[in-house]
């Protein structure tokens, strides 16, 4: 399987909005995880960025009015080698890195009947992301008072299945910051919009799924919020300025390699 995996970067000084800020592993036990991995079947050197200048998705702030907007190409994938998992019903599919370690394990309660959940980890069983379906549809409430402003550094579209209507979008794979005592940022996909006017109570990375499928969920974390001093951040990250979210997304290589994972996602209807 061939990722389809593209990426971009938004420079930072100048991009990101001053006042508009303001979306290995453990060892299997017992018999093995329930899992399948081709791992010739994307090996090779991963394709560097393109650099499309891609839009972000419509309604989310954009970090630009600060300054004039300069697409620059995003950090191409490091891993030299890749793999593809797909679950045993060969339901979902998906490349990562040869390294790294996918495995099923029990979803949350609550999760539709034939729910997977998926854990994507690095040979040193640093959690990367979760693979999540089945999940019941939610709309959290919000009130104003409970709002953040946010910023989207990164939007790259993506195909894949999800429901249309009021709020929704094309879906898009991102990386979002909102704003509380720190700079907190998380990647994912989605189809939801973020929240109006740069706002939200939280931000999710979930996709609204085909009628009776439920949603599905892959990033690191299924909702980022701005969390209090006293909760565990992870495995969202913290930053203390917009400058380091978006040099993260923009010169990290574990972004690099996660985008390119998330956008080989494949969902068989």
């Amino acid at each position: 399987m061939t990722s389809r995996a593209t990426s971009w970067g938004l420079r930072t000084a100048t991009l990101l909005m001053a006042g508009v800020l303001a979306a290995g592993c453990s060892a299997p036990g017992g018999s093995g995880p329930a899992w399948t991995a081709e791992p010739g079947a994307s090996s090779g050197s991963a394709p560097g960025a393109t650099g499309t200048g891609s839009s972000p998705p419509a309604s989310e702030p954009t970090p630009t009015p600060s300054g004039s907007a300069t697409a620059a190409p995003g950090p191409a994938a490091t891993a030299a080698a890749w793999k593809t998992f797909t679950d045993p019903g060969r339901t979902v599919s998906f490349d990562l890195p040869d390294q790294w370690i996918a495995q099923s394990v029990t979803p949350e309660d609550g999760a539709l009947p034939g729910a997977l959940k998926i854990e994507v980890k690095k040979q040193d069983g640093t959690f990367m992301a979760a693979l999540r379906t089945g999940l019941p549809p939610s709309e959290p409430a919000c009130p104003d008072t409970g709002k953040k402003p946010y910023v989207v550094i990164s939007s790259v579209p993506v195909a894949l299945p999800g429901l249309t209507g009021e709020g929704t979008i094309a879906p898009h794979a991102v990386y979002r910051v909102i704003q509380g005592y720190r700079y907190f940022g998380s990647y994912g996909i989605t189809n939801i919009v973020g929240g109006a006017d740069g706002q939200a109570c939280e931000l999710r990375n979930v996709v609204r799924g085909p009628a009776g499928k439920g949603d599905y969920s892959f990033g690191d974390v299924i909702a980022l919020k701005a969390f209090a001093p006293d909760e565990k951040v992870a495995p969202a990250k913290a930053f203390d300025t917009l400058d380091q979210a978006a040099k993260y997304v923009n010169e990290g290589p574990d972004f690099a390699n996660v985008q390119r994972m998330l956008m080989s996602l494949e969902i068989k209807n």
